[in-house]
């Protein structure tokens, strides 16, 4: 089954002592391509992190990141930033000995600068747990964005493969009359002319135009090439690559077909295969 490169997801985690968010999207590229946004804090998952991608996708330029926010407010477990109060103490201390009646200070005065309490510090192992957790869960709702917009691609692609299809049936039924009306052409140009021609010459030179435009190999490679994609459709993991030289195959036939049209129809009839392999091929670019 198909699947989408373009997708985005974003889940957010809450915890006692902080929140974790991932963010992860995905667009088109020919190789996997991942790009990891971490904290410091973070940092060391890296491998992990690419490795989950590595396992899980195989194509698409992803960038992914995971953000820390630590809980400070007031029911959150408070740390004493021990060496900046003494710092703050002593240079007040200084600082009255240079005023007149200054006022006291107290340690709630100190308490209240910004900095000197502090958010108690998270468990390296704990943090770190929740964020594969999080990227694993976040990496999973993106995978199932891409499978939709990938069933939608497929419901695209095999309506453009039926009328494909159609119009093959169409040229197989027009070359029998297309041939005769060449035939009934050639007839009457003759006998316009008013010269004689030898029965047999004349029926070489139908042969030989008939067979000139004998579409009947470009016909059967292009239902073989119909049939391709559509089992390349059912197939699990990645097809893109396969699809994509199946379009320049199909492409191909309808070029041929084009240069061997005996009719204004048929060259109608290979100008819209042409475009609908050309809507086929746009969408197969995104697919994995």
């Amino acid at each position: 089954m198909p699947r989408s490169m373009t997708g985005f997801a974003r889940l957010e985690a809450q915890h006692p002592w902080g929140s974790l968010s991932c963010e992860i999207r995905s667009v088109n590229h020919r190789y996997l391509e991942p790009t990891l946004r971490l904290p410091d804090t973070l940092r060391r998952l890296e491998p992990h992190l690419r490795d989950q991608l590595r396992k899980q996708l195989s194509r698409g330029k992803i960038e992914a990141g995971i953000q820390f926010k630590i809980d400070n407010s007031e029911n959150s477990d408070l740390e004493l930033n021990q060496k900046f109060a003494s710092q703050i103490a002593e240079l007040a201390q200084q600082l009255q000995t240079q005023l007149n009646n200054p006022a006291p200070l107290n340690a709630l005065d100190i308490l209240r600068w910004p900095g000197v309490l502090q958010a108690a510090d998270v468990d390296p192992e704990l943090l770190g747990e929740a964020a594969l957790k999080l990227f694993g869960e976040t990496l999973k709702v993106l995978i199932e964005n891409r499978q939709r917009e990938g069933d939608e691609l497929q419901h695209f692609i095999q309506q453009r493969l039926d009328s494909i299809a159609g119009h093959v049936v169409t040229v197989r039924q027009l070359m029998p009359e297309l041939i005769s009306q060449y035939r009934d052409k050639l007839r009457a140009r003759v006998e316009t002319l008013k010269i004689e021609v030898d029965e047999e010459r004349f029926n070489q030179e139908v042969v030989y135009v008939c067979q000139k435009s004998d579409v009947a190999e470009e016909l059967d490679r292009l239902d073989a090439h119909l049939q391709e994609v559509k089992l390349a459709l059912k197939q699990k993991g990645p097809i893109g690559r396969r699809l994509d030289f199946l379009m320049q195959e199909l492409n191909r036939e309808a070029n041929t077909l084009s240069s061997k049209s005996m009719s204004a129809e048929t060259t109608q009839i290979a100008v819209d295969l042409k475009v609908f392999i050309e809507q086929m091929r746009e969408q197969v670019q995104n697919i994995e």
